[in-house]
């Protein structure tokens, strides 16, 4: 199963609209001639199977199938803060035992109050610099914590992205009692100051009440085949079909340009406007998308064309 791209489409779910008002944003105040319309096609797992249907064996959470086990055979299993099998009701994973194929999930079922430590940097004079430890010198974990600590405070008090979904409280959460256990950061003997990317910063660490779900995992089976099982997921993941057969040589030329992106001007081509509708991308075409109210990114979604899955977007690019 491929993890990074089930994150990578949930964070695309998840941030849809972020990301097209980022999108507008970026030619907020330019006239339709400064800019373009760029369509982007990337391959997506085709079968749907081979990118939705987690393997085990190869999974870097060993957990996950003790927990298939566990639920599997009507026993209670649980995890704290993070859900079993990392599946959530928009990014949901599959499993296949003994021919039947099931819906990876979780219910809460408790709370629990826990208390860890939050490291935060801070910049640091370069007077102190004499005290700072170098990253690269920590271990592979703590230069984790370092290195998102580090965005969390570049962040604080500019405009800019950062990833909120790592950071936590300003700072680093660390939730596993091993690795607190082991970190340099933590310990009686922990540097009051780090170097990171030519900048020095000070270590802050404190120690902060959380409260936690409790998640029991839950298997449920939907399929019995492989043939249904793709179907099951084609009428999750798929929004729009195409067929080369109902398109003019045109719109075909186009959308093999779009692997490496294809822009358009407006007024569109009778091609381009063809295909951004049967990709259901209309806000693109009717109204002003600028201003309209939508519920979701209507220029991100997954196509099925003449049996091969992609992942497109539509969005404006400046000239």
């Amino acid at each position: 199963m491929d993890w990074t791209r089930r994150r990578f489409l949930a964070a695309g779910a998840a941030a849809g609209t972020l990301a097209l008002s980022g999108c507008l944003d970026a030619t907020d105040g330019e006239d339709e001639d400064s800019r373009r319309l760029r369509l982007t096609l990337s391959e997506a797992p085709t079968p749907l199977r081979s990118g939705y249907v987690i393997d085990f064996e190869e999974t870097e959470r060993p957990r996950d199938g003790a927990a298939f086990e566990a639920a599997l055979a009507g026993e209670t299993y649980t995890t704290q803060h993070r859900t079993p099998f990392d599946s959530r009701p928009d990014d949901p994973a599959y499993a296949r035992h003994e021919g039947t194929y099931y819906r990876l999930g979780s219910v809460v079922v408790n709370e629990r109050a826990v208390t860890h430590p939050v490291v935060r940097l801070s910049a640091a004079a370069d007077a102190e610099a004499a005290e700072a430890v170098a990253a690269d010198t920590l271990s592979e974990r703590d230069r984790a914590v370092v290195h998102v600590a580090h965005m969390a405070a570049r962040a604080r008090g500019n405009e800019g992205g950062a990833p909120w979904g790592l950071i936590q409280r300003g700072g680093y959460v660390v939730r596993d009692d091993a690795a607190a256990a082991e970190s340099r950061l933590l310990g009686d003997d922990a540097p009051s100051h780090v170097a990171y990317r030519d900048r020095v910063y000070a270590v802050a660490v404190s120690r902060e009440r959380f409260y936690e779900p409790v998640y029991r995992a839950t298997v449920e089976p939907v399929a019995e085949s492989p043939e249904r099982m793709e179907t099951v997921l084609r009428a999750q993941f798929v929004d729009a079909r195409l067929s080369g057969d109902d398109l003019s040589r045109g719109a075909r030329s186009l959308l093999r340009d779009a692997h490496e992106g294809y822009a358009e001007s407006h007024p569109y081509s009778t091609a381009y406007r063809t295909v951004l509708t049967r990709l259901h991308a209309r806000a693109y075409l009717d109204g002003d998308i600028e201003r309209d109210a939508y519920v979701e990114d209507p220029g991100v979604g997954m196509v099925r064309y003449d049996g091969t899955y992609y992942d497109y977007r539509v969005r404006f690019v400046a000239r």
